[in-house]
């Protein structure tokens, strides 16, 4: 990545204690944990950080650390015990109810009496949006939010509401009592290293600069597909689907890196500054035209390998006659200068053939003059292809001639990868942690990005919610429905699935 400004990974010379509200769920045991720990094992988080479990289990300090230490062992994070010892001494839990203004009162209390837990605080709210408001309030009673005794920082997850009032309304719920620089929304997908080089690849190689816009580029596809079903996540995920799921965050998150102008510096106000700009350029979707930008499904039963798939009506928790969507496509256009009249394909999906994230950006084709008396029919267009999971990678697709007398072209493929076999990679959470404790809100969420994001989807959803008598269905396994080629601006585009 570009050099940053230096940061220092403290407040005011003051270590920082990480509270995690919600510390025996599922995403501080899955993420948060186990990416602090891989940020201790290579020695980035710095030595006198602390973290605070808050919690309604009745555990002592001990308690939370074996099963912590239980799960790391379990998810084949502890290659070092001497590590592990370390790291589980920087754990404390506090018992406390999320609702109970004595229990925070309580945490100031045991934050002000533990050794080494003085100085800046890092509350992440590792909870449902729904609990939002009493965790500020009682944060603020308790006197933890006063930034006289030290920073206060304050980490919330997507979603980012559900709808554009939603957000709107969960918002003056963080500023009544933090400000915007205190506020980091976290978007993990941000924190993959092939997401942050596309800022690289753009902006420090003057081969690709002239031929980034809509002179030279044909189409760009954003994709994303899991081939898990929900799970046992169907209470949440029938109230949201594909579109608020992975679209309005993740997905136009990376539209905007793609798309973007380069900034002026490195400045996290500058970066995000322009990547606002072009969600605002995205030209505005009427009701009307809802169906021709945009394109839902859901999974039905299907086959893997031979293994038997359920539908989404077959999963725990789905109403019978759901409409939630489990894949969603939108063709979008940005109306600047650099963009005007190339399409933007954004595609997500539950249940599919692979699980795989990319960009896929097509360049127009050459002109076919000079191969008109030669057995070429048409010349192949160069793609560029950017690998973001399960593998990191960058590759260019060009055509060369075949061996042999004959006029013929085969396409090839310029490598670009910048992962090395046995280089460390830091997990998504953890790079973002990282930055937390570092004050860099460069790859944070600003409010206006959300809002701008969510006024790109609400008419689609607003559409949608009222269309609630047929969705399209594809079988689990595939790669989704093909009448979603329809949204294609031409008969020759299609699909990338594979690098």
């Amino acid at each position: 990545m570009l050099k940053k400004p230096k940061l220092q990974a403290s407040c005011g010379g003051q270590p920082f204690t990480i509270v995690i509200f919600g510390a025996t769920g599922n995403l501080a045991c899955n993420k948060l944990l186990p990416a602090l720990f891989q940020l201790d094992c290579v020695g980035k988080l710095p030595d006198e950080t602390r973290v605070m479990g808050f919690g309604r289990r009745e555990w002592r300090d001990e308690d939370w650390r074996a099963v912590v230490a239980a799960d790391l062992h379990e998810k084949g994070k502890v290659d070092d015990e001497g590590r592990l010892a370390g790291f589980l001494q920087r754990l404390h839990f506090h018992n406390g109810d999320l609702n109970d203004e004595a229990s925070f009162l309580a945490l100031r209390q045991r934050l002000d009496g533990e050794p080494g837990c003085q100085g800046g605080l890092v509350f992440y709210f590792a909870v449902t949006p729904e609990v939002y408001a009493p965790i500020c309030a009682h944060l603020a009673t308790a006197g933890l939010t006063d930034e006289t005794q030290g920073c206060r920082r304050v980490v919330v997850e997507k979603p980012f509401g559900h709808d554009i009032e939603s957000a709107h309304i969960l918002d003056s719920v963080l500023h009544r009592h933090f400000t915007e620089r205190q506020i980091f929304r976290i978007d993990h997908y941000l924190g993959k290293g092939t997401v942050q080089n596309i800022m690289v690849l753009r902006f420090a190689n003057l081969l690709l600069e002239p031929l980034w816009n809509r002179n030279y580029i044909d189409h760009v596809q954003i994709s994303h597909s899991e081939t898990a079903g929900i799970g046992r996540r169907g209470g949440y995920y029938d109230g949201a689907g594909a579109l608020r799921d992975m679209i309005q965050s993740h997905l136009l998150q990376m539209l905007a890196l793609i798309a973007m102008e380069p900034p002026p510096s490195l400045d996290p106000e500058a970066v995000r500054d322009e990547k606002v700009k072009v969600l605002r350029s995205i030209r505005p979707i009427s009701p009307r035209s809802v169906h021709a930008h945009a394109f839902r499904a859901q999974y039905a039963r299907g086959t893997r390998n031979g293994q038997t798939l359920p539908g989404y009506l077959d999963e725990e928790g789905i109403p019978p006659n759901s409409t939630t969507e489990t894949y969603s496509a939108l063709k979008l256009y940005i109306d600047n200068w650099r963009w005007r009249g190339v399409p933007f394909y954004l595609r997500t999906g539950k249940a599919m053939t692979e699980s795989r994230s990319q960009v896929s950006i097509r360049f127009r084709h050459p002109p076919q003059q000079l191969f008109r008396e030669t057995p070429i029919e048409q010349v192949a267009p160069n793609w560029l292809l950017i690998g973001i999971q399960p593998n990191e990678n960058l590759r260019i697709e060009m055509q060369i001639k075949t061996e042999g007398l004959e006029m013929r072209t085969r396409t090839t493929q310029l490598d670009a990868s910048y992962t090395r076999e046995g280089m460390v990679k830091l997990d998504a959470y953890g790079a973002l942690l990282l930055d937390v404790l570092l004050g860099d809100q460069t790859l944070f969420l600003r409010y206006d990005e959300v809002e701008w994001a969510w006024r790109v989807v609400d008419p689609i959803l607003k559409t949608w919610s009222i269309e609630r008598d047929f969705i399209y269905t594809y079988p689990a396994g595939s790669w989704g429905p093909d009448v979603a080629t329809r949204l294609f601006d031409s008969d020759d585009h299609f699909w990338r699935n594979e690098l």
